[in-house]
């Protein structure tokens, strides 16, 4: 029996970037909160160690929102714990995660309705009215 057998030893083999990412989001987010621009960081492009990426997603928790869009795959958008951060995972038809980001944002971009899609919602709500036109925005 060694004299270490009476003490609990724990070795993070991690890279030691959930700390730096925490502080990373923590600045975006203080950005964002005076009206300047938020941030995106792409979980994939960064050198994470075994588990650092469930623990990092595990630190922030789960927010109030989760958001899927059925795109050319599955894209799921979840608010965290933390006002402001998201968490937006792309996968493909086969359901493999494609990409993966931390946006500190107040509302991802994607989830924003975009122009050419609204003027296809008014031409189908025409086209049920039987409205002729009617864009009313002067085009």
């Amino acid at each position: 029996m060694s004299s270490l057998d009476h003490f609990d030893i724990f070795v993070d083999s991690g890279t030691g970037n959930i700390d730096l990412l925490l502080h990373e989001i923590r600045h975006a987010l203080l950005r964002l909160s005076k009206g300047r621009q938020g941030a995106v960081i792409d979980l994939k492009s960064l050198p994470l160690g075994p588990g650092e990426e469930e623990r990092l997603l595990l630190l922030l928790g789960k927010g109030e929102v989760h958001a899927e869009l059925m795109t050319l795959g599955v894209t799921e958008i979840e608010e965290t714990q933390i006002p402001g951060v998201w968490v937006t995972t792309h996968r493909n038809n086969a359901g493999e995660e494609m990409a993966k980001y931390i946006e500190i944002t107040r509302v991802p971009d994607i989830l924003h309705s975009q122009r050419q899609d609204m003027l296809r919602g008014i031409q189908r709500l025409n086209d049920q009215l039987g409205i002729d036109g009617g864009f009313g925005d002067g085009r």
